[in-house]
């Protein structure tokens, strides 16, 4: 056993050779060759050049769905419908714990303005 003096350190010591060129050579091809063989595989599962040569243009046109047969038509049903809600009064909802109905929307405004929101802050007491 060699002997040391306090303070010293041993050599420092390295590996000369971590891998060697052979190993990553052949690693390189390994992975080059799995790799062409996966195109050449997937060449002959998925042959799109056979595929372009049965497909001849011009490709046929497919119409658009007709979701609405008359939209304006539609629309001014859906707004003479909602129209109708807003200026009558009836049942939303008839549950008895809820009971939840509607009012004509004139009313509605004039009862809010004559009796006001509770818990509303008021206008009372600014000045512009």
């Amino acid at each position: 056993m060699s002997e040391q003096h306090p303070g010293t350190q041993p050599p420092s010591r390295h590996e000369l050779r971590d891998i060697s060129f052979r190993a990553v050579m052949a690693g390189g091809l390994a992975i080059g060759l799995a790799v062409g063989g996966l195109v050449v595989v997937a060449d002959m599962l998925f042959p799109q050049k056979s595929l372009d040569r049965l497909l001849k243009p011009p490709f046929p046109v497919i119409a658009e769905p007709r979701l609405q047969s008359d939209p304006a038509a539609d629309m001014a049903a859906f707004a003479a419908h909602e129209r109708d809600v807003l200026n009558s009064s009836g049942w939303t909802d008839r549950d008895r714990d809820r009971g939840i109905g509607h009012i004509p929307i004139e009313q509605a405004m004039q009862d809010i303005a004559h009796e006001g929101i509770a818990g509303w802050p008021t206008g009372e007491g600014v000045s512009p």
